[in-house]
């Protein structure tokens, strides 16, 4: 009755209708735009300022990329240390009873961040002998009030095993922490009472952040995040005038990278001193996740993409790639959630130690992500091998693989001289697990491992790692963008009209060679080439 009589039709249907033909001409057009071309080639996408670029101009960018980064580096190596400690020694007299000890940390500002209390035992034997024993742990954490009032947290006392080991001198281990700060004090009791060893002192050490870094930390993300909003800027600027359907691969990426990498340097990160939330911290987790993952969905879609023009369908082209990287977010980020929740209720806990599936998770990491660089280097090699002689193609692929290569084994040198030769073994995940550092163990913020700790970390690793990944960023839309000519040329190179007047007839009925040609410079061959054929 109502289709046949469409004025007896509620208007609430009716205005649904609309919008829902509304909804599904928008799908269509933007499927249409989003849809590659079946024969991508150079003249039918946008172009890059990368074509306009001569040898003498790749070297300057080179160079540029460096200097900056070269420049962070310094300012960190300058910079204020990132972590702040501070001891107490309790003397026991060999007791082999032992009471429990409660210690009282130093007035905390939210600028501290976070709060490790640490503990290292020494024993009245021999430094030879070596010993490694497992024993129960008790440990109550209580807030301190500004009148000095005691204020309970979780109001019972945390029980968990612990591993001592020593081997000349005992290993320092993990007594608490405490992601989020809420009081201005802490006081911890601890107790070992039953440790049947002669103990002949206990030092405990607070550590926190250095408030002078985090004000520094405050600062240089918020230096980056205005140079990425204006670099964001800039390159939709750069192709406004060209279709979403003239887009190549690699502009289609950056419309997407850079919005996340302006999520990755958390423009809500300041909000975190002024509100004692762990939602703040988890957020932070979550976009740095999201665009280390993202990133390595560009690499893998980038080196196909180019090779399978026009054939990039989802079932076979994105969900393997969407699978792998997958797996390595849902790890990370599972790990990352699992810490911080059961902290929340426990401050002693540790995945590390206290659960057993760790080393299950630790396996499947590591497989996963040899699959992935097993399959980015054959789509590497591949691309290269058959795409090496393609015009403007080979040029797009020899500056991304440089460009990487540089950022990847400056990532690995830094993570070389940070952990040494036990990169792969026991620092799975970082010792002290700072937000710096996730980028590399795809982790999240509040990990911790088993061996000992050098909690001397520099502030040149967080400004250099932070520094590397913007201004590769950067780099790629300067090269990506269109330059101020480009829909001039393009307009040009598309009207019949105009290509034919600079063509002669045998260029037009046999084709001209420089089309044929291997490109180091667009502009250049083709005057070279016009050059000779003037002169013949």
């Amino acid at each position: 009755m109502a289709a046949e009589y469409p004025a007896f039709e509620p208007p609430l249907c009716s205005e649904l209708k609309v919008l829902c033909k509304r909804l599904q001409e928008a799908y269509r057009e933007l499927k249409d735009d989003l849809a590659p071309f079946r024969d991508e080639r150079y003249y039918r996408l946008a172009p890059m300022r990368l074509y306009t670029l001569s040898k003498r101009h790749f070297v300057l960018v080179f160079v540029v990329f460096f200097v900056c980064f070269g420049l962070t580096v310094l300012v960190g190596i300058k910079g204020p240390k990132v972590i702040q400690t501070s001891e107490a020694n309790f003397s026991l007299n060999n007791s082999n009873k032992l009471k429990p000890i409660k210690v009282y940390s130093n007035p905390l500002s939210t600028y501290n961040q976070q709060l490790w209390l640490t503990c290292v035992i020494e024993l009245n034997q021999s430094k030879e002998t070596s010993i490694q024993t497992s024993f129960p742990m008790t440990v109550k954490v209580d807030g301190v009030g500004k009148d000095g009032t005691i204020m309970f947290i979780h109001n019972k006392v945390h029980n968990r095993t612990r591993t001592l080991t020593c081997a000349g001198k005992c290993a320092e281990m993990i007594v608490a922490h405490l992601g989020y700060l809420n009081y201005t004090q802490y006081a911890v009791i601890v107790g070992f009472e039953r440790l049947k060893l002669p103990i002949k002192e206990v030092i405990f050490t607070w550590k926190t952040y250095n408030p002078t870094f985090s004000k520094l930390e405050i600062w240089f993300r918020f230096v980056f995040v205005v140079l990425t909003f204006i670099v964001t800027c800039l390159f939709a600027h750069s192709l406004r005038k060209f279709s979403m359907r003239d887009w190549g691969i690699e502009h289609k990426w950056m419309a997407i990278l850079l919005p996340l990498l302006l999520l990755y340097n958390d423009p809500f990160f300041p909000l975190s001193f002024l509100v004692n939330s762990w939602a703040l911290g988890m957020l932070d987790d979550l976009f740095q996740s999201v665009f280390l993952c993202a990133l390595l969905l560009f690499w893998l879609c980038v080196y196909h993409g180019i090779r399978a023009q026009g054939e990039r369908k989802c079932l076979t082209f994105y969900l393997p790639k969407f699978l792998i990287v997958g797996l390595l977010w849902l790890a990370s980020v599972t790990l990352g959630i699992w810490q911080t929740v059961n902290e929340l209720h426990d401050p002693t806990y540790q995945y590390r130690a206290d659960t057993g599936s760790f080393q299950g998770m630790k396996v499947f990491f590591m497989v996963v992500a040899a699959a992935y660089v097993l399959y980015l280097l054959f789509l590497v090699v591949r691309a290269c091998s058959e795409l090496r002689h393609m015009p403007y193609v080979d040029l797009r692929l020899k500056f991304l693989t440089a460009l990487t290569f540089a950022v990847l084994v400056i990532s690995i040198i830094i993570l070389y001289l940070r952990f040494g030769a036990q990169v792969l073994q026991d620092n799975f995940v970082a010792e002290l697990s700072t937000h710096y550092q996730n980028y590399i163990l795809f982790v999240g913020r509040h990990q911790t491992s088993g061996m000992p700790f050098r909690w001397s970390v520099s502030p040149a690793e967080f400004l250099s790692f932070y520094g590397l990944l913007n201004f590769y960023l950067y780099t790629l839309a300067f090269v990506y963008s269109p330059s101020k000519t480009a829909l001039y040329e393009s307009q040009l190179k598309d009207n019949p009209a105009f290509s034919m007047l600079n063509d002669s007839d045998d260029d037009v009925i046999y084709g001209s060679d420089y089309e044929e040609m291997p490109l180091q410079n667009g502009q250049a061959i083709r005057a070279q080439y016009k050059e000779g054929s003037d002169s013949d």
